[in-house]
């Protein structure tokens, strides 16, 4: 709890008012030695507690800490695993389809070829044994056409 100026300003004058002007100086000093006194009494208290009672608390949990520090490390390492698989499984959809836009965006093997090589078709129709013969009984029938 804080004491502002007017807090401080208001006291004042009511103390004035209480004990006057002659006495105020020695309740003054009285009132000063009494806070000294309080601080010094709790200021004593509050270090006997900390070696009586939170000390001795501190150090049995030093082997408990000690003890759990192994578990919260796997704890770690399993939450970390966990937004690792989480991530994984979202993703899982969106990487085929990154490959199928990547490979509809990358021109096909064959269209990478040189202009020289020959298509299948090419080849059937260039090769001599592929070609009817004269006198085929099928070219003949037809006029000399194919159908």
């Amino acid at each position: 709890m804080k004491i502002g100026a007017l807090e401080l300003l208001v006291i004042f004058v009511v103390a004035l008012l209480v004990i006057g002007p002659d006495k105020l100086p020695q309740y003054a000093r009285k009132f000063g030695s009494a806070m000294r006194e309080f601080r010094k009494a709790s200021a004593d208290v509050t270090q006997e507690i900390r070696e009586s009672v939170i000390d001795p608390l501190e150090e049995a949990q030093k082997p408990l800490r000690e003890a759990l520090e192994p578990i919260e490390e796997l704890d770690r390492d399993v939450r970390q695993n966990i937004k690792s698989v989480e991530k994984d499984l979202k993703n899982i959809g969106k990487s085929d389809r990154r490959e199928k836009e990547s490979a509809a965006a990358a021109p096909p093997a064959e269209a990478a070829a040189p202009e020289a090589a020959e298509k299948p078709e090419e080849i059937v129709q260039s090769a001599p044994e592929a070609q009817a013969p004269e006198g085929d009984p099928i070219t003949e029938n037809n006029g000399g056409e194919a159908e």
